[in-house]
């Protein structure tokens, strides 16, 4: 038991978390581990995934301070039941545990942090409840018993609360400001890896909300790395892909987008299952509407349903790409009667706005368009503006008025490309040809339409390329001899051209040999091969080396 237990705790100190539960585990069996060790072990297996282990423990260690007259380490055991039992969506287990460690407080008129901790469920309930002013004060004084008692858990946690709330109640700016100063307290290292993880997510979730997605990448790309440092840590990694599947979409990267989300489902899929895995499933339809996979699309919105995931705009924006305008646009008006959360309602007006022109309710789009420039206003967020912009520079068009139409598109197209958003950067191009085609100008329309070409092209965006060449009534440039290759698989082409093996080419592109696998899967479907010879004859023959 000896030999386990100490190998347990360093194992522990070091974050091997397997390796801690595995020792810590065998010591326990071995004989009765003292309190602080069960928390190791609950803790260890918290992060393994292993939730009714984890729970044991807790409730073992919770006990013993029981027994031992330890009242507040109960009650903290108490509360970390609680967060394991939240975190699994198991409500009724976990307000029996805050229900039990506040009763132990009261009982025994504690004054200790964990009064504080006991806080936390309230607190939480009330802001998702849709009582965000009511929970900030509450999180207040979280915060309060926290610095009293220089808690930096407690303190992490009732500054990340404070800063949802202040948000949620459109103070943007003072509510960022605090969710900064969350992530700058979990980098140091002293917050515990529960709470380091929860704030991760928790701050990446509120900045998608808001659609701040220079923050969502900052966060993301940091939650990246500490999930990495950590290659055997279960919960958090899921969401850490969703996060990187929706970056690399939106620049341009969709067949690694859907390799990420793809792996995310898997991950979150894994008992206990996580609902977060509707996210997964939508951000696969996504990128299959976007590349014309509407089979594939339709089931992965599907799968996203069925997790609780909500699946609009996108199975909108599908319908009305099958030509189904009046699906389309009775979707958009049930989801926008329910949306109140700005991201959300950001998007949903964008996609309306497009629906309703595509019904010829010019008004109708000139309705939404104005509300999403009220939006971009508040927000004061790059992403939301260049919705915004886009958005008005498509109703101007319908409304004639081509020469506001090219500033307003101008102006989107510029910060798309500040956000490295090229899908969206060509759908405002192409706008723009639209534009300086009324205006007379058919040399800046052509280049404008060839431009936002080239890169739907690149992106494999075939439904938009389709609707192109509808509009521009011009040959498009053919990039991959006539069979619409994206930029990435031509740049795998010609490695497979020199004989290199999949993992060689993924070391070189620095991508993974799955989605290696799947660009020569979508080469040689597009090229009618069936070997790596033939697709270096193919290399040869069209100049491609």
């Amino acid at each position: 038991m000896t030999d386990s237990l100490e190998r347990g705790r360093e194992h522990f100190r070091r974050r091997r978390w397997s390796a801690a539960c595995e020792d810590l585990a065998a010591a326990d069996a071995a004989g009765e581990l003292a309190v602080e060790d069960l928390e190791r072990l609950a803790a260890a297996a918290y992060l393994t995934g292993q939730h009714a282990e984890s729970s044991d423990a807790w409730a073992r260690a919770h006990q013993a301070c029981i027994q031992s007259g330890d009242l507040a380490r109960a009650v903290r055991s108490a509360f970390w039941l609680w967060f394991g039992h939240v975190n699994s969506g198991e409500w009724a287990h976990a307000g029996g545990w805050s229900e039990r460690g506040r009763a132990i407080l009261a009982d025994a008129d504690l004054d200790c942090v964990e009064q504080g901790y006991m806080r936390m469920p309230e607190a939480v309930g009330t802001m998702y409840g849709g009582a965000p002013a009511e929970a900030y004060r509450v999180f207040c004084d979280v915060a309060e018993i926290a610095e009293r008692y220089a808690d930096i858990d407690l303190d992490t946690l009732g500054r990340l609360g404070r800063g949802q709330c202040l948000v949620y109640l459109g103070q943007r700016v003072e509510g960022v400001r605090l969710l900064d100063e969350v992530m700058i307290s979990v980098t140091t290292g002293a917050v515990s890896p529960a709470v380091v993880g929860l704030s991760y997510c928790a701050v990446i979730e509120t900045c998608h909300g808001i659609l701040d997605v220079g923050r969502a990448q900052e966060w993301t790309i940091a939650l990246t790395r500490w999930c990495d440092a950590q290659p055997d840590m279960v919960p958090y990694r899921g969401q850490c892909l969703v996060h990187r599947a929706e970056l690399m979409q939106l620049h341009g990267d969709w067949v690694d987008a859907v390799v990420e989300a793809e792996r995310a489902e898997e991950w979150l899929s894994r008992p206990p299952a996580h609902p977060i895995v509707g996210a997964a499933c939508y951000q696969q339809a996504e990128v299959h509407r976007l590349r014309g996979d509407v089979d594939k699309a339709e089931e992965a919105y599907r799968h996203a349903s069925k997790w609780g995931h909500p699946v609009q705009p996108g199975l909108a924006l599908l319908r009305l790409a099958q030509g189904q305008v009046n699906a389309a646009g009775g979707a958009l008006r049930a989801a926008l009667g329910e949306a109140v959360e700005p991201g959300a309602r950001a998007r949903l007006l964008a996609a309306s706005v497009e629906i309703m022109l595509a019904a010829d309710d010019v008004t109708g789009a000139r309705q939404a368009a104005d509300e999403l420039a009220s939006m971009a206003s508040t927000l004061d967020a790059a992403f939301v503006a260049a919705l915004s912009a886009h958005a008005q520079g498509a109703v101007l068009l319908a409304e004639a008025e081509p020469r506001a139409a090219v500033t307003a598109l101008r102006s989107a197209w510029a910060t798309w490309r500040e956000l490295d958003a090229p899908y969206e950067g060509a759908r405002a191009r192409a706008q723009l040809g639209l534009a300086y085609r009324m205006l007379g100008d058919e040399d800046s329309a052509v280049m404008e339409l060839d431009a936002a070409s080239w890169v739907f092209q690149d992106l494999g965006a075939a439904p938009d390329l389709a609707r192109l060449d509808l509009l521009s009534g011009a040959d498009r440039p053919d990039a991959g001899a006539g069979h619409r290759l994206t930029g990435r698989e031509i740049e795998v082409l010609r490695h497979l051209a020199t004989g290199s093996t999949n993992r060689v080419i993924a070391g070189e592109l620095v991508i993974s040999e799955k989605t290696v696998a799947r660009h020569v899967a979508n080469i040689f479907t597009k090229l009618g091969i069936s070997s790596r010879a033939g697709a270096t004859a193919y290399a040869y023959e069209h100049d491609l080396l």
